[in-house]
């Protein structure tokens, strides 16, 4: 070849090369989570290969979120979206079914391991922790085969379509582009109008909030890997040499807050909503009672005479206040009581999205509990 056809050719050598690294690239998926904790998990597992977009703000609460436009389309657009489950999300499970016609879903809360618990009756529990396996779900061989995400068979849409996700949605999230029909809904219209046939009583009677329990977030650690792996099988290795290396320092973590919260086994509490109790579970502790159900909604004058009773009967440490919520009720549950007030957060608002985010959780949680007797 002569130096001017070297020339020539130089272009499309480089090219070529150019091309085959973004061939390369574009073979890592493109991954979507739900909400800040879950794209953590996602993160630790992809490492450098990657960064899973995320759909709902920080802090946002997941219970009968409206998408805007522009993440429903990164919903249209994934490979694989990992979300938390349909028991906090039936509103997600109908979207993806509508649009995501070639995204594969992988509700967490649905692969093998994970342990599900039954919400809660009543706004006091009886004090009970259970058996870390005693309801882990082991039913869940329909989800062992990767294909069967693709055609979503074995989810039941019939009692939610997309039209009925955008009536209830709640849009107290400040979105500029979100429907323009629940523009005037701040956060009291969440509570006023929290949607009945959005709650847990639809999947089960599953608590949705799985993701506060570690031990669901070692074998998700796990899942997630194998899913890439499936989808990415080049990088495959990697996923699952990161996932168990994730896997080892959540257990490293766990071994800790457990040593730190085991004094606490007598802790008397209440909560603002009931969404503790995988993290209360894992660790040993049990609240007396909540404010609000497990969506969130907006308790009853009767219920919330009955927390009052609670917190005089048993003379509870604290009540916990959320930062997503109305604080008034709290107020109004301590009123006439010794009883403190502490913020926890099961979404961790404050805390800076990324891999090391559902870590700084866990601590956040922990560190909530501990405020509650003062520690």
């Amino acid at each position: 070849m002569t130096l001017r056809s070297s020339l020539l050719f130089a272009p499309l050598l480089a090219g070529a090369h150019f091309a085959q690294v973004a061939s390369a690239q574009a073979e890592v998926p493109n991954v979507v989570t739900d909400m800040a904790p879950i794209q953590s998990l996602v993160m630790q597992v992809m490492g450098d290969l990657g960064t899973p977009d995320v759909l709902m703000p920080q802090g946002t609460s997941p219970h009968g979120y409206s998408l805007r436009p522009s993440e429903a389309k990164a919903v249209q657009d994934a490979d694989v979206v990992f979300w938390t489950g349909p028991q906090i999300e039936p509103w997600l499970e109908d979207l993806i079914d509508e649009i995501g016609k070639n995204t594969r879903s992988v509700p967490l809360t649905e692969v093998e391991g994970a342990t599900l618990l039954e919400v809660r009756e009543g706004a006091t529990f009886e004090r009970h922790v259970h058996d870390h396996d005693e309801h882990a779900h082991d039913d869940h061989d329909d989800h062992d085969d990767h294909d069967e995400h693709d055609e979503h068979d074995d989810h039941d849409h019939d009692a939610h379509d997309h039209d009925a996700h955008e009536e209830h949605g709640h849009d107290d999230h400040d979105h500029e582009d979100a429907h323009e029909d629940h523009d005037d809904h701040d956060h009291d219209a969440h509570e006023e109008h929290a949607d009945d046939d959005h709650d847990h009583d639809d999947h089960n009677d599953a608590d949705g909030h799985a993701w506060l329990d570690p031990m669901n977030a070692h074998v998700w650690l796990g899942a997630i890997a194998e899913e890439l792996a499936v989808l990415d099988a080049e990088n495959a290795a990697t996923y699952r040499a990161n996932a168990a290396s994730a896997q080892e320092a959540l257990d490293a973590q766990m071994a800790e807050i457990q040593a730190e919260l085991a004094p606490l086994a007598d802790m008397k509490f209440i909560v603002f909503h009931d969404a503790y109790q995988y993290f209360e579970n894992r660790f040993g502790l049990s609240a007396a009672g909540s404010i609000s159900i497990g969506d969130a909604s907006a308790p009853s004058p009767a219920r919330i005479r009955e927390i009052q009773g609670k917190v005089k009967e048993i003379d509870v440490d604290c009540v916990f206040a959320e930062p997503q919520f109305n604080a008034g009720l709290v107020k109004t549950v301590l009123d006439g009581t010794d009883a403190r007030s502490e913020v926890i957060d099961p979404l961790g608002v404050t805390l800076t999205p990324g891999a090391d985010f559902y870590a700084a959780l866990m601590d956040e949680v922990a560190n909530s509990f501990k405020a509650c007797v003062g520690e």
